[in-house]
């Protein structure tokens, strides 16, 4: 008897799974629900003859087995998309903008996982302050924008909320008398003036050494020991420490990052689904 053929849907709810490390995540990234992902995975594993998670209430991970199919589900996909893509008309174009503050390491890795979700859509992506991206969204220039929290706007949707903390290069002293020195964006960013407004009403006296034109730079800035800067965590190479709590700086709030967008459905909006879903999965901790 011949057996049934796999299952594409299933074998992309896998792929999600595993690359989200969460039934929760992939069911946003494929628009569903959660008790649909686990069923698809059943049904999956059911016609595999094998596990292809290994889960308990607190983790998740691929079973040797799963590790194994985890590459040739995606050649499958791809395969798949490749041979549809001939039927397929134009490419839809995707404009999506990123605030530096938000985009982080993780950025080229989500956006190839756009790209594997519809090879077809033509994703064009603009990195800039939250203030100057939302300014283009209103202006309809930008199909999408994931930015901090803007004052006076209240139409984004919620995908995170991030802690931030004071950090400095491990080397990194303070010396005792001098205004402390900040490594900072440049105007308009709502961190840095965050940053001054919590110093100022603690009563410490601060001095921007460092005025980058991206995250990227007061990184870097910071690393070299020109400064500390109001950073997220993740934004950070490893051995860089919060020196907050060794100077008694004031806490910094976690601080939400909003979706705005006009998408709605179609393949354009299944992308941003799965970028959405991996943003939060980055940014969760």
């Amino acid at each position: 008897m011949t057996e049934p053929p796999l299952d594409l849907d299933a074998v992309r709810a896998f792929i999600r799974i595993a690359e989200l490390g969460s039934f929760t995540r992939a069911a946003e990234a494929l628009q569903t629900t959660q008790g649909a992902v686990s069923l698809k995975l059943q049904r999956l594993e059911k016609r595999l003859g094998c596990r292809l998670l290994e889960r308990t209430p607190r983790h998740l991970e691929l079973s040797p087995r799963g590790a194994s199919f985890l590459d040739h589900a995606r050649d499958l996909l791809a395969v798949h998309d490749r041979a549809l893509a001939g039927f397929a008309g134009a490419r839809q174009r995707l404009s999506i903008g990123i605030s530096d503050h938000v985009a982080g390491p993780e950025l080229p890795a989500l956006i190839a996982r756009m790209n594997a979700q519809d090879p077809d859509l033509l994703i064009e992506i603009r990195i800039g302050s939250s203030a100057e991206l939302l300014q283009r969204f209103d202006r309809r220039e930008l199909d999408t924008v994931i930015v901090r929290l803007h004052a006076g706007r209240n139409d984004g949707v919620l995908l995170a909320e991030e802690k931030f903390g004071w950090f400095a290069a491990p080397h990194w002293q303070h010396r005792p008398g001098e205004p402390l020195p900040l490594a900072t964006m440049a105007e308009p960013c709502g961190v840095r003036v965050l940053a001054g407004q919590l110093l100022d009403e603690a009563g410490i006296v601060w001095n921007e050494v460092f005025v980058g034109g991206g995250v990227t730079a007061v990184v870097a800035a910071v690393m070299a020991g020109i400064g500390i800067s109001a950073l997220a965590p993740r934004m950070l190479p490893f051995g860089a420490i919060d020196i907050g709590p060794r100077l008694r700086l004031p806490a910094l709030p976690r601080l939400p990052v909003l979706l705005h967008t006009r998408l709605r459905g179609g393949k354009p909006g299944a992308a941003l689904a799965a970028l959405a879903a991996a943003f939060r999965n980055v940014a969760r901790s």
